[in-house]
């Protein structure tokens, strides 16, 4: 125990830079490195009234909120602030439809009871949800079109995990701690279930708060790579695609805004789901075959060379030269075809 307090006490700090909202679309193009700008979002009006107190950021946002039910989590009794898997591989905790006023009221109940269970709305769309909170509150993102989401709750602790977006994540109210680890220690984090899942992601199996070194032996060496960011309300993180992130809401009523995006053509495919298809149609082929198969996915995917097409009319590519919406449609049909028989 004291050599694994000794490691996360240890972990370096995400660099901090001086990025005004006008620069942050210029700061963001090409970023592949997380960082931190302090008090990005200070001037938001969900900040200051969470700085005012956690009852008046609650009224701010049912203010804002529609009359449409949201989807919460709600941690079973004793589970403690980590929503998880339970001893059997379900989950700790289980979901409920309400309003937005009737979750706050349970979340402002839970901040004056020390036994209180866990209360989370997760990845709520702000223009779906609300009137207004996205524009009050937002940042200049250029011509990116994100996913603009927000999170509630209580003190939670999320394991670690990563997201195919690029991921920008502001505290607006109470205090966030994320560690983050490269996306090439994934291994070392001993990654879960890939389709059972807490939030649809696959998560490290490692408990951060008290990580099990003699089970997960490798998580030494992720430990060795991550880094921590603490944020205070109106700070920002950007979080680059595939970093896993720990996160933990540190306060007893948290909010988080975040924006997601990704810098590809909206026709391509999600690549988590052509690792499902590769896991269905090769993993468990003889390994010769797996080499071949590794070979020309070399080929045609990973190196994709001038080799693959220079030989061919340009008008005799198809889906071998750069993919149009239209060449993206085809292959999508070809998929369901086959995927349907």
């Amino acid at each position: 125990m004291a050599e694994t307090a000794a490691l996360l006490a240890d972990l370096p700090k995400v660099a901090e830079e001086a990025v005004t909202p006008a620069g942050l679309d210029a700061r963001l193009q090409g970023a592949d490195q997380p960082f931190v700008v302090r008090g990005l979002a200070a001037d938001w009006p969900l900040v200051r009234a969470g700085q005012e107190s956690a009852d008046a950021a609650r009224d701010y946002l049912v203010g804002l909120s529609r009359e449409t039910k949201l989807t919460g989590t709600i941690g079973e009794p004793g589970t403690g602030d980590r929503l998880f898997y339970n001893a059997a591989m379900g989950m700790n905790f289980r979901t409920a439809q309400g309003p937005l006023d009737g979750f706050l009221k349970l979340m402002a109940q839970a901040e004056n009871d020390p036994d209180g269970r866990t209360i989370y709305l997760s990845s709520i769309d702000m223009r779906q949800y609300f009137t207004g909170l996205a524009e009050a509150n937002g940042l200049p993102l250029g011509e990116r079109r994100p996913l603009e989401s927000i999170w509630i709750g209580t003190r939670t602790r999320i394991a670690a995990h990563n997201d195919v977006p690029d991921n920008l994540a502001i505290c607006a109210v109470g205090k966030r701690r994320f560690t983050l680890f490269p996306p090439e220690q994934f291994a070392n984090l001993y990654p879960g279930p890939l389709e059972n899942t807490p939030a649809g992601r696959p998560v490290s199996m490692v408990d951060l708060r008290q990580p099990d070194l003699a089970a997960y032996p490798r998580f030494r060496e992720a430990l060795a790579q991550a880094q921590v960011a603490e944020l205070e309300p109106g700070d920002a993180l950007f979080i680059p695609s595939l970093w896993w992130h720990h996160v933990e809401g540190l306060a007893p009523f948290n909010v988080l805004v975040n924006y997601w995006w990704r810098d590809a053509p909206h026709y391509l495919g999600k690549p988590e789901d052509a690792l499902f298809h590769a896991i269905l149609a090769l993993r468990d082929l003889p390994e010769a075959d797996k080499a071949r198969w590794r070979d020309l996915f070399d080929h045609y995917v990973f190196a994709n060379g001038a080799a693959v097409t220079q030989h061919l009319p340009s008008a005799a590519r198809g889906i071998l030269a750069p993919l149009t919406p239209e060449t993206a449609g085809q292959i999508k049909a070809h998929l369901l075809r086959s995927l349907s028989r």
